[in-house]
């Protein structure tokens, strides 16, 4: 492999004045040749360049203020704020040989994804091999592929930013942090969220340190005894006793330092809108022409925040991502920018509890909430400054369940469906999990999140490849992509649980309480991003309706993939905890489900199953897999899958059939 020293030429300083999207300097510590030259088509060899962006962020600019607390940060002698962060890009070494378009992800918890999903490449933080680098599709493409690092509080080793903390005129501001778990068998637990870094614990002997433990998240909490629990460090609490599995636990204790959580919005911004339009020599990216961005789960959320409030247009009032998917973000947004706030922090039903994630407005569209009389959009402040972004939502049947997906694209009540905007596509994967479990079906090795049945093993990634060919295509060339495919209330395919026409399924329920999100009163302030109440005081719920299910119990709207409409199982998006880890009546985080079909019709009677046997339904593997390549076809044919991905779809059925129809 060829590589590059770094040396003070690889850092690219820009005079302040000359670059208006507000990168101080792009420091490339390493720029080096992937694998040794070799090309990519017509874009020839390509480059990684790894390093640094300095930021710079003038407080008193109108598209700075919705930077929470930015006023209150140390700023430098042209009073600007500082901060930076980590980047990481992909690009050709020509880059006049590249098609224009970047394409930047924001990376889920400072971790990358792009490569395994879209060139189907080995897991890598950092890609040396030809196997981390995959199939080269992107890159034949002519793509240039940005990352940066836009959380402080992420785990070693991955991409992060370095913040800058909140004073009080330089005297530290001190405020409620609220530490949220799940009990699981042990004396002690992490304030942080997954591995995270926590707000330490100021004055840990304090009495007002509390800890509170709950069954279900709208229960009357009970207050634990101050003499029970103690901090083992400033970030790990330990109670006297075990924590019992499955209980809510909380912890509310003062910290200080608050990090401007919101200069990772603000970063994003400006480091897209530097490659795009700084056309000077600092420049490593001339010539691009288009940006589109991409997040799964945290980052679609991140996302969504990001052009809700108004982060779409540049500090000079130019479009940053011409296109956006989101992708199972669900309804929610997060805890992007306001005084300690924990980005890594979700909203789901029995995990992490009561942040700020679900919280209106959820629809592209404007939408008056009955209880308030507010109205608001996500797109609200875009359409304002003329910055609407093409706009795709993945969804999954996990984020119906566990991410109250329906209200993306319903009024708050679930009483009508909600307009649809025409920059704007929603794409529903029928029978698809949040988390795809792995084949054969297995239950989550993961201990915390043991669900009662298999893991849903069902692959989306080539709909996500053909979805974003599609985005191209409208960003490029504005040509229309694919309708909208998901739920409807009009067509009766979007329903309250007990409405959804579930088959009475031996030993499984469809979940009659999905994760609901309610209205939540953070206090008198929280317009400016300052918690008072902690945890928050809970107002009346919104309404979360579900997919409606065939026969078999797979969803009838969305894109049904050519498993799901030449069935073997029936696939979900939600699974039940196992009886080991408590609260067996709750959901395991956004695992789906796999309750295969008998497979004969002996199978079926013995076990009093609705559905047909697989030995019923299909004559031979030769007529399964003809329907199943039928079906992929169709899916082709409506731009819903690609057709360089039949042979691995085909492929992935033939051993899903032969798997089904093995003997016990």
């Amino acid at each position: 492999m060829l590589r590059f020293a770094p040396t003070a030429a690889f850092a690219l300083c820009l005079i302040s004045g000359m670059v208006e999207a507000r990168v101080a300097r792009l420091r490339i510590d390493r720029r080096e040749v992937l694998l040794e030259g070799r090309p990519f088509g017509l874009a020839g060899p390509y480059e990684k360049l790894s390093g640094r962006v300095d930021f710079a962020l003038d407080p008193e600019l109108a598209a700075n203020g919705m930077v929470v607390d930015l006023p209150l940060a140390p700023r430098n002698e042209n009073g600007e704020v500082e901060f930076h962060a980590d980047f990481y890009l992909l690009k050709p070494i020509d880059p006049a040989r590249g098609n224009g378009v970047l394409f930047y992800e924001a990376g889920n918890r400072g971790t990358k994804r792009i490569l395994p999903i879209f060139q189907s490449s080995s897991p890598s933080q950092d890609p040396q091999t030809a196997a981390e680098i995959g199939n080269g599709n992107l890159m034949v493409q002519g793509f240039s592929l940005l990352w940066m690092g836009w959380q402080w509080d992420v785990p070693e080793g991955r991409m992060r930013m370095e913040m800058p903390v909140a004073t009080q005129g330089g005297a530290p501001i001190r405020g409620l942090v609220r530490g949220n778990f799940i009990g699981e068998r042990g004396t002690t637990a992490s304030l942080a969220d997954r591995g995270h870094r926590a707000y330490p614990v100021l004055d840990p002997e304090s009495t007002e340190h509390q800890m509170t433990v709950r069954r279900g998240p709208f229960d009357s909490p009970e207050t634990i005894a101050r003499e029970r629990f103690r901090f083992v460090d400033a970030s790990t609490v330990a109670l006297d006793s075990a924590f019992e599995p499955g209980l809510i636990y909380d912890v509310v204790y003062q910290s200080e330092n608050p990090r401007v959580v919101g200069t990772g919005l603000a970063g994003t911004r400006d480091l897209v809108s530097f490659f795009k339009h700084e056309r000077g020599e600092e420049n490593p990216l001339p010539g691009l022409r288009w940006a589109i961005g991409w997040g799964i789960s945290q980052t679609g959320r991140f996302l969504r925040h990001f052009v809700y409030q108004g982060f779409n247009a540049d500090e000079s009032g130019r479009k940053v991502f011409d296109g956006v998917i989101d992708q199972v973000g669900g309804a929610g947004r997060g805890s992007f920018n306001h005084r300690f706030g924990q980005a890594s922090r979700d909203a789901l039903q029995h995990f992490n509890i009561l942040y700020p994630v679900d919280m209106f407005p959820f629809t592209d569209t404007l939408e008056v909430d009955p209880e308030t009389g507010v109205e608001d959009g996500l797109l609200r402040r875009a359409e304002e400054s003329g910055t609407v972004p093409r706009f795709f939502h993945i969804l999954t049947n996990s984020e119906y369940f566990n991410r109250a997906g329906s209200l993306t694209t319903t009024d708050p009540a679930g009483v009508r469906d909600a307009a649809i905007p025409e920059t704007s596509r929603v794409y529903f994967i029928a029978g698809a999990p949040h988390i795809v479990g792995r084949f054969p079906p297995a239950p989550n090795p993961d201990a915390a999140f043991v669900g009662r049945a298999p893991m849903n093993p069902l692959q989306y990634d080539a709909v996500v490849r053909a979805l974003f060919r599609a985005m191209v295509l409208w960003v490029e060339g504005g040509v229309p992509p694919p309708q909208s495919a998901y739920p409807r209330i009009a067509e009766g395919t979007l329903a309250p649980p007990g409405g959804a026409s579930w088959p009475a399924i031996p030993g499984f329920e469809i979940p009659r309480e999905p994760q609901t999100p309610h209205r939540l009163d953070f206090g008198p302030d929280w317009e400016r991003g300052i918690v008072a109440y902690e945890p928050p005081r809970v107002g009346k719920a919104f309404v979360v309706l579900v997919p409606a299910v065939d026969e078999d119990g797979n969803d009838r709207a969305g894109i049904r993939l050519p498993e799901i409409e030449v069935p073997l199982a029936t696939h979900t998006g939600w699974s039940y905890r196992d009886p080991s880890i408590g609260a067996p009546d709750r959901l395991a985080s956004e695992i789906g489900s796999y309750l295969p079909f008998p497979r004969t019709r002996e199978d079926r009677e013995r076990a009093s199953d609705p559905r047909k046997s697989v030995e019923e339904r299909y004559q031979s593997e030769m007529a399964y897999v003809g329907s199943i390549t039928d079906s992929a076809l169709r899916l082709v044919n409506k731009r819903y899958l690609l057709v360089e991905d039949l042979p691995e779809i085909v492929s992935r059925a033939r051993a899903h059939y032969h798997w089904a129809m093995r003997a016990e």
